[in-house]
């Protein structure tokens, strides 16, 4: 049995019945008490948020997680089917699972998805992904001295905000997890 010193960010545990991801884990030492550790965990099911805290040397229970690299295939309902690039099985995956990061994803990409006993649990794209614009408005020769930025349509259809100096038919890279722009992407 595991204890709360082995547990990090990332960990699987089952707490209360449940497959919870730890998101957050600190260890306090309040002032003449007793240390403990405030954890902050989401429900792998219901995508709920739960704070709990753990004497320090509490049983925990961290569930077997194995994390695999897939190949997103295509999108085939409230599903998106990936493919094992070795086995080539291919697994329907639920669209939820990727949040809102699904929206930058592009068939032929890698994503990693979790699996507890062959039933996938948690599912992430990339950090960073090179996508086209396919619309944009012109942007203005000299106007680039400020910050201001104007709406992008990417090739999957997700909308982005861009420096006014991208232009259609240009690959710029993206930041999945807030949909940020970062760079024009070097090719």
């Amino acid at each position: 049995m595991a204890t709360t010193s082995d547990v990090s960010v990332g960990t699987f545990l089952r707490y209360n019945g449940e497959l919870v991801q730890v998101i957050e884990w600190q260890h306090r030492t309040p002032g003449n008490l007793r240390a403990f550790y405030q954890g902050k965990m989401k429900n792998v099911r219901t995508g709920k948020a739960v704070e709990n805290r753990f004497r320090s040397g509490e049983n925990v229970e961290i569930a077997r997680v194995e994390v695999r690299e897939l190949q997103y295939l295509y999108k085939d309902g409230d599903s998106l089917v990936c493919m094992d690039e070795e086995t080539f099985e291919q697994t329907y995956i639920e669209e939820h699972f990727f949040g809102n990061t699904v929206q930058f994803l592009k068939e032929g990409m890698t994503v990693q998805v979790a699996f507890e006993s062959e039933m996938p649990v948690s599912a992430s794209a990339p950090a960073t992904v090179e996508l086209e614009v396919t619309y944009s408005e012109p942007g203005v020769k000299g106007d680039t001295a400020t910050n201001t930025l104007k709406p992008a349509t990417l090739e999957t259809g997700a909308v982005v905000n861009v420096p006014l100096f991208v232009n259609i038919g240009e690959v710029i890279k993206i930041d999945t997890a807030t949909g940020a722009y970062l760079e024009r992407a070097k090719g």
